[in-house]
């Protein structure tokens, strides 16, 4: 049931991930940011789970992995800012490589440690 929990989180994640890829963006935009904003929501969500979960130990472990192992782990995709970070760098944008290396990390994890201190 945990791996049927996992999966089924997962396929969610992974739809929506691509259904907002499809959001048309202006064409004149390099910065990848669908993926940006993708990883950034992600990061709030599985910070919201993990205090929830934190603080209702009583809630079903399959619940817990439906939502940050499978959903959050199909909606964001570190593969694809990988990806796209490589792009950028071969395109000669290394300010903008470098800018999303950073507000990638930084914002992902100053949105979780904003939630955490937001649920105390």
């Amino acid at each position: 049931m945990k791996l049927l929990a996992v999966g089924a989180g997962g396929f969610l994640g992974a739809v929506l991930r691509y259904l907002i890829g499809k959001i048309p963006v202006s064409e004149s935009t390099v910065f990848p940011i669908k993926t940006f904003f993708i990883n950034v929501i992600g990061c709030l969500l599985i910070g919201m789970i993990a205090v929830y979960s934190a603080k209702h130990t009583k809630i079903d472990e399959k619940w817990v992995l439906f939502l940050k192992v499978g959903f959050c782990g199909g909606f964001t995709t570190f593969s694809t800012f990988a990806l796209e970070t490589t792009d950028l760098l071969k395109l000669e944008h290394l300010g903008l490589a470098f800018l999303y290396i950073f507000l990638s990390v930084f914002v992902g994890c100053a949105v979780i440690f904003g939630v955490m201190q937001l649920s105390k």
